[in-house]
């Protein structure tokens, strides 16, 4: 079928030589942070992790939110989501291939991957993430593939397929809960060690994925002839709608327990992301942002008026995906190392650099999703025609 990747359009390929440049550009930037070092970034000896790692930890969520396609399709047999089952599985891979991007590019050095292979630690979270990351992108795109061909060819997907789809759905719950236990099993940061961290990472995951796909929907029909369908994506939206208020819940939560124990420990952390500390704010409008668009989100997606409306949606979609993004990237990173565990303020904010190599991450993960859709939607029309 990859055949199919190589035909298309004059937009099409002018699309995937806009990308194929943002590659050329990132890896240029790459080189040089190869070269002199993660000085280039922003990160210090109080913030170590900064904006790579704040990326990959919400686009693990992106893939993870895929699942949220995949239950109610193949254990529920809900047939509104056959259309775009594939499709989130799709979107699965492309946001894994950049998080495993992401973590090469945080790396000093790249060979220090094959130390987790070489002198693999089953105590240590790494191991796991490593595990299910990779075990996750291998069943999707095994059973995305299967599924896909024998949707081409009418015919019934193999039955050696069927155990896959079974496993790659803990697999799902599995990686964005091994990326919570990276932060919270870290006990001297006091704004990621709570117990809850884990449920409130997947219901963002299953806020900010679906988000993703809806909108990916969208830009499928108007540049293709298929259509995913309105109503898979109207129960998409409830799915959202649920996670996303169940995210706003558990961080109430976080700063309920805050300020009503009345902890300094734990009060400095909110202090600095929604006030500032000693004139130290660069967080403060990130995080009420997204405060607000988490909200006015939960709004538009309550009321049925605003949610069933075609043109709204799409905006709508966008709002989550802002809120959730600042949250649980910019947020997630700041909100642990900033105050440092000696009270000082060391705020942290990403250089030109560190904006282009995640450009470049970010083209490579797009130009697999083009590819991967372009397959996707391509077979869809042959069958429905």
């Amino acid at each position: 079928m990859l055949e199919i990747a190589l035909k298309g359009s004059k937009k099409y390929w002018v699309w995937v030589i806009i990308l194929l440049a943002a590659m050329a550009v990132g890896a240029g930037a790459y080189i040089d942070q190869f070269t002199h070092g993660l000085t280039i970034t922003g990160m210090s000896r109080d913030v170590s992790w900064g904006f790579y790692i704040a990326n990959f930890t919400y686009l693990v969520g992106v893939a993870a939110g895929g699942v949220m396609v995949a239950i109610p399709c193949y254990l529920h047999d809900y047939k509104k989501f056959h259309r775009i089952t594939v499709l989130g599985e799709f979107l699965a891979i492309a946001a894994l291939v950049m998080c495993l991007l992401f973590i090469v590019v945080d790396l000093g050095q790249p060979i220090r991957l094959f130390n987790v292979l070489l002198h693999p630690t089953p105590h240590s979270m790494l191991f796991w993430d490593m595990c299910v990351l990779n075990g996750y992108l291998f069943l999707n795109i095994i059973i995305g593939w299967n599924v896909l061909e024998s949707e081409r060819n009418q015919v019934p997907h193999p039955k050696w397929v069927t155990p896959l789809i079974y496993i790659s759905i803990p697999f799902a719950i599995g990686i964005h809960t091994v990326t919570a236990y990276l932060y919270c099993g870290l006990p001297g940061r006091e704004y990621w060690l709570s117990a809850i961290l884990a449920p409130r990472f997947l219901a963002s995951a299953f806020a900010a994925g679906p988000a993703c796909l809806i909108l990916l929907c969208y830009i499928v029909k108007k540049v293709s002839k298929f259509d995913p369908g309105w109503e898979a994506m109207q129960t998409l939206t409830k799915i959202i709608c649920y996670a996303l208020t169940t995210n706003v819940f558990f961080f109430l939560c976080e700063v309920f327990k805050a300020y009503y124990s009345n902890i300094p420990g734990d009060k400095s952390h909110f202090n600095y992301l929604f006030f500032g500390i000693n004139g130290h704010n660069g967080m403060v409008p990130w995080m009420w942002t997204s405060i607000i668009c988490m909200f006015i989100g939960i709004f538009l997606l309550i009321v049925p008026a605003l949610r069933n409306n075609k043109t709204l949606l799409p905006f709508t979609c966008i709002i989550v995906i802002i809120g959730t993004w600042i949250d649980k990237s910019l947020g997630m990173i700041s909100g642990g190392f900033v105050p440092s565990l000696l009270d000082h303020v060391t705020e942290y904010s990403p250089t030109g650099e560190e904006l282009v190599v995640t450009l470049g991450v970010y083209a490579t993960g797009l130009l697999v999703l083009t590819i991967l859709y372009k397959l996707a939607t391509t077979v869809k029309e042959e069958v429905r025609g």
